[in-house]
């Protein structure tokens, strides 16, 4: 008898058994792709002179992480904006590393453009973090 009484509150399910795992897991994904769209609107870009600029920082040793290098790719949308754009990148650094933004730089954002350097169609900079 107590098979039947298990049978029976199964075939006559309540409103809360109805939900079910759909009528969950389909509102909180939808929660969570409105909120990850949020996080990565365009106010979140760091834009220099109007355009965004990939950048990246390499260690001459792995060692000695106050010498780096910044790359700086696409600097023909705005030499100016890719200048800025490397220079936020070796601050970054140096503030990450050594919680510090001074500089001494051996080939740097404020030199004349003729002094610049490019390697692969990359603006390259290359300076010390000096703590």
């Amino acid at each position: 008898m107590s098979g039947m009484i298990g049978q029976d509150k199964m075939n006559k399910p309540g409103k809360r058994a109805r939900i079910g795992v759909s009528g969950i897991v389909a509102p909180l994904c939808l929660a969570l792709g409105l909120s990850a769209c949020a996080q990565f609107s365009n106010e979140d870009i760091l834009t220099f002179d109007g355009f965004y600029f990939r950048t990246d920082v390499d260690l001459f040793e792995r060692k000695v992480r106050d010498h780096f290098r910044v790359e700086v790719r696409n600097p023909q949308q705005s030499l100016a904006g890719a200048r800025e754009a490397g220079r936020h990148q070796a601050i970054r650094h140096c503030i990450e590393q050594f919680g510090t933004s001074a500089i001494e730089w051996v080939s740097g954002p404020d030199v004349e453009d003729a002094e610049l350097i490019f390697d692969n169609d990359k603006l390259v900079f290359e300076g010390y973090c000096r703590p």
